[in-house]
């Protein structure tokens, strides 16, 4: 799962080499967190929040087939967290 949101988040940013993606486990949630240039947070959002919706959709998806929620954080460098 991990690889696929890498892969998918590295195709829609203008800066590729600068995305941090970590994550953690709690229990029954697997929780990622996405470090993205300023520039980038606006494209991986899309217009209407359409973009990381279908992204998220596809994680649920996913988590669902193991039994686990997913999570998706969105943060510039520096910045805040953006759930």
């Amino acid at each position: 799962m991990e690889e696929f949101l890498r892969y998918m988040v590295r195709q829609l940013v203008e800066n590729p080499d600068e995305v941090l993606l970590t994550h953690r486990e709690e229990n029954d949630k697997i929780i990622f967190r996405l470090s993205l240039r300023n520039c980038d947070v606006g494209r991986l959002i899309g217009k209407g929040g359409n973009t990381i919706n279908a992204i998220r959709e596809l994680l649920n998806a996913a988590g669902e087939r193991r039994g686990q929620k997913v999570i998706l954080e969105l943060s510039e460098p520096g910045g805040s967290w953006k759930n």
